[in-house]
């Protein structure tokens, strides 16, 4: 049986990356929904009929968990699937956990698209966190595009991001966080334009982690290819190359 991830893109094989490092020897299913990205930009209602589409298409392959590998989808999806379907759904959520417990009473950029940043999930965990005073939303809905199109360095992205974090008093910040799975690409150009005291954290290893709680890992010790689809078309594995490749030289 496999593991299902789906992304409204690129952003998901951020934790896909990370899942073929804890669990090199499951069977994997990526499902992009490029032809329908951004969701950040959406209507809540419109992103749930998306991802009940993928949903439905990818539950017609014999799975062991699915991942929503995207905060936007979880945001507005996660509680509802859960009721509909019997196999462990996983869903991301902003690392602003362990952002807010750092020995520290300086505030946390939370980064996101703008959808996440409205929803009511994101707002009850900062409530319960009893966080509202040390996290400030931020949305960087531009760099889903831009990851979409392998555009992690180029001068038009770090223009973008010069121009989004130019108010910022950084002296007031001591971590930022990274609530959208497209945005783990930008760490590099981050690290060379914001201050280095500050921690970027996301939330894609203990994503994987609480994964692996939930599942019996398989038994053989031999990886197997992953079976990719965009927008429910199989594609070839040289289409998602490009960004294993840097995700393995910037991580």
């Amino acid at each position: 049986m496999k593991i299902a991830f789906f992304d409204s893109g690129m952003g998901g094989l951020t934790v896909l990356h990370e899942a073929l490092r804890q669990m090199p020897y499951e069977e994997y299913i990526y499902f992009a929904d490029s032809d329908n990205a951004p969701y950040g930009t959406k209507s809540s209602a419109w992103i749930e009929a998306l991802v009940y589409q993928a949903v439905d298409f990818l539950n017609k392959h014999p799975l062991k968990a699915l991942v929503l590998a995207c905060n936007t989808a979880t945001s507005v999806a996660v509680k509802q699937l859960r009721r509909e379907y019997d196999i462990p759904i996983i869903g991301m959520e902003p690392a602003i956990k362990p952002a807010v417990e750092r020995p520290t009473t300086q505030k946390t950029l939370l980064c996101a698209t703008t959808k996440t940043l409205e929803e009511e999930k994101l707002q009850n965990l900062i409530l319960n966190l009893n966080a509202e005073s040390r996290v400030v939303r931020f949305s960087l809905q531009e760099l889903v595009m831009y990851a979409e199109h392998l555009e992690f360095e180029n001068s038009k992205v770090e223009a973008y991001l010069k121009a989004q974090f130019k108010e910022i008093d950084w002296s007031e910040f001591d971590s930022m966080v990274l609530g959208c799975t497209h945005f783990p690409y930008f760490k590099k150009l981050f690290k060379k334009l914001i201050p280095s005291h500050i921690h970027i954290l996301d939330g894609n290893e203990g994503t994987v982690r609480h994964l692996k709680s939930r599942i019996e890992l398989n038994g053989h010790k031999r990886k197997k290819p992953i079976e990719f689809f965009v927008s429910k078309k199989k594609v070839r594995a040289k289409r998602f190359q490009p960004y294993f490749d840097y995700l393995e030289e910037i991580l």
